[in-house]
């Protein structure tokens, strides 16, 4: 089998019981990497080791996404209100999560289309400095969507 020390370095082609022994005496791991090779690779390294360290990097991984978080508007919001759900949507952004925006309409406020899509410019236009949009606003029922992402820090 072949024998590829802890470092990368290649120890070349050694019986089973010598690499055995060697990685006794080093008090590490023989691990197989490539049965199915000619001879079959082996590799010298602390196994505990490694696997806490794919379990590390796969938990880092899970933790980088980014999040969509909704905030929701109705077309006749109150400016504090308004203000208020804006600062929301920019601590979303700054935290680097992404932020839907769903204005809804009830009975026949969808009549007054023109008053979201307003709304929905205004909103976009005041995080525009740390936002981009992803999605422009459409119409999805009785409910008008629209997806700001964070804008990538230089």
């Amino acid at each position: 089998m072949r024998v590829v020390a802890a470092d990368g370095k290649q120890l070349g082609i050694v019986p089973t019981y010598e690499a055995l022994k060697m990685a006794e005496e080093q008090g590490v791991d023989l691990v197989e990497i490539a049965p199915n090779a000619n001879p079959p690779v082996c590799r010298l390294m602390d196994f505990g080791r490694y696997k806490y360290e794919l379990k590390k990097q796969a938990a880092a991984k899970k933790q980088k996404g980014q999040a969509l978080k909704e905030v929701k508007f109705r077309p006749n919001i109150g400016e504090h209100d308004l203000d208020v759900k804006i600062n929301h949507i920019r601590e979303f952004l700054e935290d680097g999560d992404k932020a839907k925006i769903r204005i809804f309409f009830r009975g026949r406020e969808i009549t007054h289309y023109e008053l979201g899509k307003a709304l929905a410019d205004k909103i976009v236009e005041r995080v525009s400095d740390i936002g981009a949009i992803d999605l422009p606003p459409k119409l999805e029922g009785k409910n008008l969507i629209t997806v700001i992402s964070p804008k990538k820090k230089s």
